[in-house]
């Protein structure tokens, strides 16, 4: 439990104890700064501990955000400061030197023993999160006059409206911001006030998704009808999770990484659910095909996302004309909401499937959001390369070493990098750009063949001359995706030209697998937790291995044969990838991690 404690006299009439005990504290009363210092040492070292002005008025909210966000180690607001266990001897250092201060000959300035603990750590270079408090309240009145006044003021402004207000994401797009949280901002209340978790809320979204994939599966018009909506609900479930965590400040390492990984294995199972519907509604395989290809353009579409804010993460001199131009733009109201609707964001995007799946067939889906997410990468990557043409920036090492983590490199180019002659070349760009259209367009020719896997054999050497220098030029960002969109593209067009029944499908888990550790490698540096370990990356092969190895089966075996192939090689790879996955972050939560929660761009 953490444990408050309450400096001064007690002011009568005061809710502050109430208010405090109602957030989870053990209130204890101490008279000064030594009676303070002597209760702080009785508290575990494991423990929160808040120090406040026992005259403190304000809103309960700003307490709560001031004094219980799991993802700061110290805060501060008006009167009150606190610290979790990372912080709790600069806390202590800081108050002892304070109640030496006091209790020595010396005038002390402030009257408040909180406010002077605050300006000691501020001192001592301690991080302090100071939330934004906006309209809420949070002071410690001189006089009556002043606490009457800050009373009043306390009255007059909603401390539950505002606390509903700010669980809604502040940037969103348009679908999610009319037509969601309007109302799913009081389901996370719902949720909050009944205990629920935001985990066990992002667990109910996935699990009405899969239902939702099932239902699209039966290939019937109810069946698809029934998934339409289902997944219109699992995408409400999702807004209130993160809204649950915004308005009871339940943030967490593990649940940012089902939050992000539920939402990719949602849509994808669901792409699968419409692709098996059409196959038991009469159609062929080859709507797998369509779902594959939807499945890699939204996946190229995020690492494009992924790796340019890497590169440009701590970059310096980090402006350009066009991203002026876009300031500008934001500050007329409505292209914001344009602007952000044609990048097809999660809401419009499942909004658009849901509706679709409902009144017309998985193939015109697919179809749709082939059209819709292809015009949303190329209006994206465009002005992501005109920012990065334009921008007079230098990349650091940190965001070298992000880029060259999103490469994924096998061992193979991994090796042949090492031993390439020369001089290292500045060639990152073209040598990817070179050798993900060479073997796409050989996959495409020739199918299943060894002239596939001798250009195959060329990518890989290319792909080591790509990485075999720190990525820090200015359109290096793009060779993550080049190397994705080359991998992916590649399994399905040689999937595709075995024509052979199950091929599809058996690529589509291959690609699923391959891609969640794409994903889970993005989340891991977005935490700070560095890349997954070697040993992982070169047990699945790295893109250049696995694109190898995939032309080879294809070139050497039978297509029912490379069917299997194409499955036992998805099968092994998911196993990997999860299980280290898995392990990571339960570890990483149990072992205490720190909080986080990404507001992010709408995905």
């Amino acid at each position: 439990m953490s444990t408050a404690i309450l400096t001064g006299q007690p002011v009568p009439g005061s809710s502050l104890e109430g208010d405090l005990r109602s957030l989870g504290f053990d209130v204890r009363v101490a008279s000064d700064a030594g009676d303070a210092q002597t209760l702080l040492a009785t508290v575990p070292a494991d423990q929160r501990v808040a120090i406040v002005d026992a005259r403190f008025v304000g809103h309960p909210h700003a307490l709560r955000l001031g004094l219980t966000d799991p993802r700061f180690d110290a805060a501060a607001l008006p009167g009150a400061v606190t610290a979790q266990a990372a912080a709790r001897q600069a806390l202590t250092r800081a108050l002892a030197r304070e109640n030496s201060a006091a209790s020595g000959t010396t005038a002390v300035a402030v009257d408040s023993v909180a406010d002077r603990v605050v300006a000691a750590l501020d001192t001592d270079g301690v991080s302090l999160y100071r939330p934004e408090l906006g309209t809420l309240v949070a002071a410690v009145p001189a006089d009556p006059q002043a606490r009457n006044e800050a009373r009043q003021a306390v009255a007059a402004v909603d401390d539950e409206a505002v606390r509903l207000r700010t669980a809604v994401k502040s940037r969103d797009g348009f679908f999610t911001t009319h037509f969601i949280s309007p109302y799913s901002r009081y389901l996370a209340r719902w949720c909050a006030r009944r205990g629920l978790t935001p985990n066990q809320v992002t667990t109910a979204s996935l699990i009405t998704a899969l239902i939702a994939a099932g239902c699209a599966a039966t290939g019937t018009r109810g069946g698809f009808v029934a998934a339409g909506l289902l997944l219109l609900l699992s995408f409400v479930l999702d807004c209130a999770d993160g809204q649950l965590a915004r308005y009871s400040l339940q943030y967490s390492t593990l649940g940012a990484w089902l939050d992000a990984t539920f939402d990719r294995a949602k849509e994808y199972a669901y792409y699968a659910g419409l692709a098996l519907g059409a196959a038991r509604g009469g159609g062929s395989d080859d709507v797998w095909a369509l779902a594959l290809g939807a499945m890699v353009l939204q996946t190229c579409r995020h690492v494009v996302d992924f790796s340019f804010n890497e590169a440009n993460h701590d970059a310096t001199a980090n402006t350009s004309p066009t991203a002026a131009l876009s300031g500008k733009l934001d500050s007329v109201g409505w292209t914001v909401w344009v602007r952000r609707m044609i990048v097809l964001p999660i809401g419009e995007r499942w909004a658009m499937i849901a509706v679709l799946t409902a009144v017309t067939t998985p193939r015109i889906t697919f179809y749709a959001l082939l059209i819709g997410c292809a015009f949303a990468a190329t209006y994206t990557t465009a002005g992501r390369v005109l920012r990065s043409l334009t921008r007079k920036a230098r990349r650091t090492d940190r965001a070298a070493r992000a880029l060259a983590d999103l490469t994924d490199t096998g061992p193979l180019a991994e090796a042949l990098a090492r031993f390439l002659p020369g001089p290292p070349r500045k060639t990152a760009l073209l040598s990817a750009a070179f050798a993900a259209v060479a073997v796409v367009t050989a996959a495409w020719v020739w199918g299943p063949a060894w002239q596939v896997v001798a250009v195959a054999g060329l990518y890989v050497l290319l792909s080591a001359e790509a990485v075999e220098r720190p990525l820090k030029g200015p359109l290096d960002w793009l060779v993550p995706p080049l190397f994705r969109a080359a991998e992916y593209c590649t399994v399905l067009l040689l999937a595709a030209k075995a024509e052979v029944n199950g091929a599809l499908p058996a690529a589509f888990g291959l690609v699923a697998a391959v891609a969640y550790h794409h994903y889970d490698t993005v989340y891991r540096i977005r935490g700070d937790a560095g890349a997954p370990p070697r040993w992982l990356v070169r047990a699945i092969g790295g893109h250049d291995g696995r694109t190898l190895l995939v032309t080879v089966l294809a070139a050497l075996l039978a297509p029912t044969e490379f069917k299997v192939a194409l499955t036992a090689l998805a099968v092994a790879v998911a196993l990997l990838v999860l299980l280290e996955s898995i392990r990571f972050w339960v570890t990483a939560h149990k072992t205490g991690a720190p909080a986080v929660h990404d507001e992010g761009e709408p995905a």
